[in-house]
């Protein structure tokens, strides 16, 4: 049985998850699409501000900042290593 997709924001801090797909406006998602946010790439939740937004994310190597109401539209599947692997 396959878990179905959960928001960016639901990730624990160090966990990765594959992006599945991002519901916002096309303008957005081209944008982070250029960023790396692309189906099927894995994105590493890194860290949280001080005071809870934004936050931090892996991907491909880079750092990206997210505000919790843009990172809750990008839906992810867990990876089946999310805590374990090492972090790029």
């Amino acid at each position: 049985m396959t878990e179905a997709p959960l928001p960016l924001t639901d990730l624990a801090m160090g966990e990765a998850g594959t992006i599945d797909h991002i519901s916002l406006p096309l303008a957005d998602q081209q944008f982070l699409m250029r960023l790396g946010f692309v189906p099927g790439v894995e994105v590493r939740f890194s860290r949280r501000a001080p005071l809870g937004d934004p936050s931090v994310y892996s991907i491909d190597g880079t750092q990206i900042v997210l505000r919790s109401e843009t990172a809750g539209r990008i839906f992810v599947s867990r990876t089946e290593c999310s805590r374990t692997c090492e972090l790029p």
